[in-house]
Parts: structure tokens; C-alpha cells; sequence
């Protein structure tokens, strides 16, 4: 009989191509269509997927193009794997095309070629492994193909009412070796409204960014200006450049000016790995004369309230506990609708700090400066103790197959499908010491890792559902 190292092997080019057929389809999500309520491209991302696990010899299904699934083995028990197939939009400055699922220097570049594509593929040549080995299983093992993790998990929310939890799992969908913590999720809008005024220079937009769990790479306003006062702006412009280093620049828009402003894109449970332009953009308003004066009130807001703090201790959330650490506070996202300006913010909460806690504190801040809090959703943290025989079992296996003795279970900000489930962890896909891309410009696997975590996946997968 071949085992596991020899299977995995055998299909190495075919995991690299499913990889990279998967990364060309952009499973961003957009509007609503008939059977498709994440759009287009995450339907055709879980097709796809469904009928590569039915091409390999799985029976799949598609829930009503909310989730699908793969099983295999038989038990009481079921062993849940929870991936997505849905990503972030891609931002801009790519080297290679983000959508294009290119090989180079042994890389697969792409959009959700870590988050969470790759892993995705690994997940399910993993099991292919474990059927073509024929084990005998004590426990029933799921793959869970989701559409709308990087939004609302609305996918998880309907597959739920037409399946039962599988009882313990875990998703590769943070890093190596176990993440058995995960911070709460919050995710809210700060809302102010524009009065227009006699002041010389006047808001005509802003907008920038791409999604709350993203930190802003972009970021742009217009404004309307008499023409004396256009020289004087590029003047104050260039003094705040050389005082701070951030990228922004001034360019005419008709009888109007617009100002960009220009960051680093980062994923939202690490913001201090980015820089905002948002943040960037809004305090040199704060600095300029002659502003709108309700404009003005809202950028002094956020220059005294969030400025370029990550952890939110100005704003009334600066929470931190020994288990996991600070809060983390990013304002991903900006958008003006008639007068309305909306700030997008998630933050990222202590697993001992409740979400009413944050909220309360934020309104605390808020009373007086005219904005107001919206609330959108709160996920509650993610706990399982480093004793547990999960963790336990899982932390044999990384060890075994990677040789490194010296890493131990850890907390981290970001969330995954993990917390759905009555107990689960994360568990890869990103190696120790390896950067950070998911979520930012020119993102990649390496194939290596990319095979090597498949072969760790199976090997899970077999000590956690095994007979023997």
C-alpha cells in the first residue's frame, strides 16, 4: 500500500495546477444572482472545486451555492475541515497579475493563493491521500468548501441550518502549528454627516479603501476651492510630506483639486504591518486652514481619536489581556454618500474582553464630535485549551513532519471558520517565520510549502480519524 509521502508526490503537478486554475477565477464577492448569493465569481470558484473533488473520486455537494462539501469515513463523529474559496479584491501594484495564478521562482502567485485557496487544494489532495490509502476511520471527515468568509460568514450561517457542526476540526487558514486562540471580531461604522458652509474649501468626496479587514493602500478626496487658495494647499501639502514621509500627492480636477494618498496594504488583524492611507490622508486635513467647518470637526476628531493607533486606546478600546494581548483597531475603508461619511472599522478584541465593552467604550468617546456608531456584526472569540487532545494530536503532527520542536500553540487577531464549529482550531498554512501576504499586494505560495502541508494535512487527518 503507498503511503501518504508517495501519493501526495505522485499528484504534486496536479495540486500545483488546481492551485493555479483556482487562483484565475476572481471569487470576489459581488451582487446577488439567482442560485449564486456571493455573485459570479465565488459560485464558479466552488463549482470548480466541487467537480475537482468529484474528478478525484469524492461525492460532493453544493448547499444552494452557500457552501458545499466532500466526505469521507464513516463514525459518530465528524472530523470538520473548514476552507473558503471566496478573497479579498485584489488592491493595486501587483508585480505579477493577481488573478492570473502564475508560477515563479517555484511560487504560485495570485489573490488567495495562501488565503485561502492553496490551502484549500491542499485540504482536499489531503484526503485524497487518506481514501487512496484506504484507512479506516473511527470518525467521519468533512471538507467544507465556503463562499463568504472574508464578509459576513452568511455561507457557514445557511449551511448550519441544513447540516449539522461537525463536532471538532480545523481550518488552514492562519499558520503553523496550532492557533487555539482567536480574538473576537467587531466590525462597525462610524457615521458623520457633511454641512456644506461658507468656508473656502469645501468636500466634494472621499473615498478609499477596500474592506474593513484590509488596512487602506488608497485613499482620495476632492475638494472645491477658489483659485487663491489652490497654491497655498499645495504649499501645506508639501510641508506635511516633509514633516511626515507619507506618500500624497496634489493633481487638479477641473475647476477642482484632489488629493491621493497612498499606503501599504496589510490584513486587518495586523494593521501595524501596513499603513493606512486613510489615516494619512485625513490628518493632513486636519492640518489645513480654511476647511469646511463640520469637515473640519471630523478629521480633528479622528486625528485626536484614531490618528495612527493601532490599538485603540484613544478611542475607548484599548483593551488587553495576558491570553491574547492588545485590541487591534483598523479603519479599512471610507466612502462618502451624499453627506454622509462612513468610516468601516474592525477591530480585533481580547478573548476575556466582551464586545459590549468595546462598543460602550467607543460611544463614550463619540458623545460630542457628531458621530455616531453602527453596529454590523461582533464574533465572539475562539478557545481551546493547549491540553486538549486536539491541540495535542495536532502539535505531534507539525513536529513529526517538520522537525520543529521549538514552536508552541499561540493566540492571534485574526479570525477564522475555526470559531464555527464546538471545538476547532487553525492550523497552517503559513510556516513559522515565513511574511505575511495574505491580504496584501503579491501574494503567494511556495510549491514547496504548498506540498508540504498537504502531506502534514494528511497525516492529521489520519491521526484524527484513524481506528488504529
Amino acid at each position: 500500500m503507498k503511503d501518504a509521502a508517495t501519493i501526495i508526490a505522485n499528484d504534486r503537478e496536479k495540486i500545483v495546477q488546481t492551485v493555479c486554475d483556482l487562483i484565475r477565477i476572481k471569487s470576489v464577492k459581488s451582487a446577488e444572482m439567482p442560485g449564486k448569493p456571493f455573485g459570479e465569481g465565488v459560485n464558479q470558484a466552488l463549482e470548480y472545486m466541487l467537480q475537482e473533488a468529484e474528478n478525484i473520486g469524492f461525492k460532493t455537494e453544493n448547499v444552494d451555492g452557500y457552501a458545499g462539501h466532500v466526505d469521507y469515513g464513516d463514525g459518530e463523529e465528524t472530523v470538520g475541515i473548514l476552507v473558503h474559496l471566496d478573497v479579498v479584491p485584489e488592491g493595486e501594484d501587483w508585480v505579477h497579475p493577481p488573478f492570473g495564478g502564475e508560477i515563479h521562482e517555484n511560487k504560485i502567485y495570485g489573490r488567495g493563493a495562501i488565503d485561502n485557496k492553496g490551502p484549500a487544494v491542499a485540504s482536499l489532495y489531503a484526503l485524497k491521500a487518506i481514501k487512496e490509502m484506504g484507512v479506516e476511520t473511527k470518525r467521519k471527515i468533512r471538507i467544507i468548501f465556503g463562499t463568504d468568509e472574508e464578509s459576513g460568514w452568511k455561507d457557514l450561517e445557511y449551511y448550519f441550518q441544513h447540516y449539522p457542526k461537525p463536532d471538532l476540526g480545523f481550518s488552514p487558514d492562519a499558520s503553523f502549528p496550532v492557533i487555539h486562540g482567536e480574538k473576537g471580531i467587531q466590525i462597525f461604522n462610524l457615521l458623520y454627516t457633511i454641512q456644506q458652509d461658507e468656508q473656502p474649501i469645501q468636500l466634494v468626496r472621499i473615498k478609499g479603501g477596500n474592506a474593513s479587514n484590509m488596512v487602506a493602500d488608497r485613499c482620495e478626496v476632492e475638494l472645491s476651492m477658489a483659485e487663491n487658495i489652490k497654491q497655498m494647499l499645495g504649499n501645506d501639502l508639501e510641508e506635511f510630506i516633509k514633516k511626515t514621509g507619507y506618500d500624497l500627492e496634489l493633481e487638479p480636477a477641473g475647476e477642482n483639486m484632489v488629493i491621493k494618498a497612498k499606503g501599504i496594504s496589510a490584513h486587518g488583524s495586523r494593521p501595524e504591518k501596513g499603513e493606512n492611507a486613510i489615516s494619512h490622508l485625513l490628518l493632513f486635513l486636519a492640518q489645513c486652514p480654511g476647511l469646511n467647518e463640520s469637515l473640519k470637526k471630523f478629521v480633528t476628531f479622528y486625528e485626536e481619536k484614531i490618528g495612527v493607533e493601532v490599538n485603540g486606546q484613544s478611542i475607548g478600546c484599548g483593551f488587553e489581556d495576558d491570553l491574547s494581548g492588545k485590541l487591534v483597531f483598523n479603519v479599512g475603508k471610507i466612502e462618502m454618500n451624499q453627506h454622509q461619511v462612513t468610516l468601516s472599522v474592525n477591530t480585533r478584541s481580547p478573548i476575556t474582553v466582551k464586545a459590549e465593552c468595546v462598543f460602550e467604550g467607543v460611544k463614550k468617546e463619540l458623545k460630542a464630535t457628531g458621530v455616531q456608531l453602527e453596529i454590523e456584526e461582533n464574533i465572539d472569540p475562539l478557545y481551546v485549551p493547549v491540553e486538549d487532545e486536539l491541540v495535542t494530536q495536532l502539535m505531534e503532527v507539525y513536529r513529526a513532519e517538520t522537525g520543529d520542536i521549538k514552536s508552541q500553540p499561540i493566540t492571534i487577531g485574526g479570525g477564522t471558520y475555526a470559531r464555527a464549529l464546538p471545538k476547532a482550531v487553525a492550523f497552517g498554512a503559513l510556516f513559522p517565520g515565513q511574511e505575511e501576504l495574505a491580504h496584501q499586494k503579491n501574494e503567494c505560495i511556495e510549491i514547496n510549502d504548498l506540498i508540504k502541508m498537504t502531506l502534514i494535512y494528511a497525516k492529521a487527518i489520519k491521526a484524527l480519524v484513524s481506528k488504529k
